[in-house]
């Protein structure tokens, strides 16, 4: 290899940067020179590594997800499930990235595709075991269509994104979601103390 080592330091850091200021301000309004000086690095190593802003919030939003455990296999029930995602809605960042990746869809469709890939290719298909799990179990109707079902959870997500407080705190957000489930037919399991 010719040249010096790429800083492991920078790299971190231009992502980081870049990650935070889409959340604060946007795909739109982020641009380079923000990302180098919150960086602490020129321009130049920013482009030396990525080639335009795009490229550079695709790689930040992929870079995000380094921290999903890669042994995690899925929920113990739709109760749980729901609940995962209800703890993720009530940190306000979390909030603010899905909102600020969603509205991006039209100037910066790529960001809205990457965030669905490395979010939730893997995990669509444990919502989905989730799901075949509780119906097998009679807790949700049999003949009730499943990838219906999954196109549901996620409008009830992106509408309560839209249009419930950042700081509803995890107890009501799972109660939502539990609500939603219910209107399509879901018993959760009783427990006996």
């Amino acid at each position: 290899m010719v040249g010096r080592p790429r800083s492991q330091e920078a790299d971190t850091a231009i992502l980081a940067a870049a990650l935070d200021l889409l959340i604060e301000v946007g795909a739109e309004q982020t641009s380079i020179e923000q990302v180098a000086r919150r960086a602490g690095v020129t321009r130049a190593t920013v482009y030396r590594r990525y080639a335009d802003k795009t490229t550079l919030l695709v790689r930040a939003l992929e870079w995000s997800n380094r921290d999903n455990d890669p042994s995690f296999t899925g929920w113990r029930d739709v109760d749980h499930m729901l609940g995962d995602w209800a703890a993720h809605l009530a940190v306000p960042r979390n909030r603010r990235l899905l909102r600020r990746v969603y509205a991006a869809r039209d100037d910066y469709p790529e960001l809205p595709m990457t965030y669905r890939s490395v979010n939730s290719g893997r995990r669509a298909a444990m919502v989905r075991e989730t799901l075949v799990h509780a119906r097998d179990l009679g807790h949700l109707p049999a003949e009730l269509d499943l990838d219906v079902v999954q196109e549901l959870l996620t409008g009830a997500v992106l509408n309560h994104l839209g249009s419930h407080p950042d700081d509803e705190g995890f107890a009501m957000i799972k109660a939502y979601l539990i609500a939603i489930m219910k209107q399509m037919g879901y018993r959760p399991a009783v427990t006996m103390v």
